[in-house]
């Protein structure tokens, strides 16, 4: 059974990312992990400071959270009802990534969905903070869903890649599920420069499409550009509606997260994408 945790905090884009969620894994035996949390600022400070002042202050947020989250559990058993997929609520006082991070181990989560946080453009999303510092940080893949996003099957997947990496069975395990349960297409894209692809380069490219080979996929040389508007540019080409990228500990999506405009803003796309993140590799 997979397990899939999704956090919330009750707002109209994490409901979004459910949404997606229960949609895209509609034939799948799942248990969804919601999670909510909480740290009220006055008792987090008197909670630091060892002082018995705020006693129950902590228990009232508790019980409003616990309260939410079962609220929100029955408007999804009744707007989706299906038997294969199964819900529990999980409540912590603590910071987003600390919970995250128990959750993972705990529950064996193999999937963490989150929704953006709003629209700011006609193909601008925000990613908000707690997205952004949960792609920096999880140790599990991350399918980040964009604000209002409405579901459509995920037909043709847009994967770029510079090929510095050694893909393993276990990185691409979701983008081959995804690919698999909806007889998608693999769009591989590299941004091609002067050189030509290195015997490391090559060697990884061959073990890629080894990987794939169960799949309907094609590979793609384009022009040399920005990143960022290589995948804008394909995203019609290609009839893309998902994106799947790698952030290893050198590549360009790593470097983005680095950079202050890119934590506000995020990319320029308006379709749901998986990041796996490099811990796999190794």
């Amino acid at each position: 059974m997979k397990s899939v945790l999704i956090p919330t905090d009750f707002s109209d884009n994490s409901y979004g990312a459910i949404a997606y969620a229960v949609q895209m894994l509609e034939n799948e035996e799942c248990t969804f992990h919601l999670l909510h949390t909480y740290t009220p600022a006055i008792y987090q400070s008197e909670f630091l400071l060892h002082s018995p002042g705020q006693v129950g202050l902590g228990d009232i947020y508790r019980l409003d959270s616990e309260k939410r989250l079962n609220e929100l559990k029955q408007t999804i058993l009744v707007e989706y009802q299906n038997p294969k997929h199964h819900f529990e609520t999980h409540s912590a006082f603590n910071i987003l990534m600390e919970a995250i991070d128990e959750l993972l181990e705990e529950k064996n989560i193999d999937l963490i969905i989150m929704g953006t946080q709003g629209a700011t453009g006609a193909k601008e999303i925000f990613l908000g903070s707690n997205t952004v510092h949960a792609i920096k940080r999880s140790k599990g893949p991350i399918l980040v869903v964009p604000f209002d996003y409405k579901f459509e099957s995920p037909k043709n997947i847009l994967f770029p890649t510079d090929y510095e990496i050694e893909y393993n069975n276990a990185l691409v395990k979701e983008l081959l599920i995804m690919a698999k349960s909806y007889s998608a297409k693999i769009d591989v894209m590299h941004i091609s420069n002067s050189q030509e692809l290195s015997p490391l380069q090559e060697a990884n490219k061959t073990k890629l499409e080894k990987l794939l080979s169960g799949t309907n996929h094609h590979f793609h040389e384009v022009p040399d550009q920005g990143i960022i508007e290589a995948i804008n540019n394909k995203q019609a080409d290609f009839k893309t509606n998902f994106l799947v990228m790698v952030k290893n500990k050198h590549s360009f999506l790593e470097n983005l997260f680095l950079k202050p405009v890119i934590n506000q803003i995020g990319f320029h796309t308006t379709i749901p994408f998986l990041v796996l993140p490099y811990h796999l590799l190794e």
